[in-house]
């Protein structure tokens, strides 16, 4: 099961981070905050977003919303953005 290891805020709503296999990447979730939804409306404002914080491993908000980090991991794949086995 993949965990995210660290993560690290980049500006705006990019993060950047690390997963437990050592692979790495960045991911900007400007088109997820565009979304409506009680959950994910916090998220637009910066200073909320950058409260991000690892829960079991997973990205989540002070307000529960979360982010699966295999889902993440695929999609920062998905977009060729993803190093295997990043150096520390």
């Amino acid at each position: 099961m993949i965990k995210v290891s660290r993560i690290e805020w980049l500006g705006g709503h990019r993060l950047s981070f690390r997963f437990s296999d050592d692979s790495a990447g960045e991911y900007d979730f400007a088109a997820l905050v565009r979304e409506s939804g009680p959950m994910i409306e916090p998220l637009r404002d910066i200073d909320y977003f950058r409260r991000v914080f690892l829960e079991f491993g997973a990205p989540t908000w002070p307000n529960g919303f979360d982010i699966a980090p295999d889902w993440l991991q695929l999609e920062i794949e998905a977009a060729g953005a993803l190093q295997r086995h990043a150096a520390a």
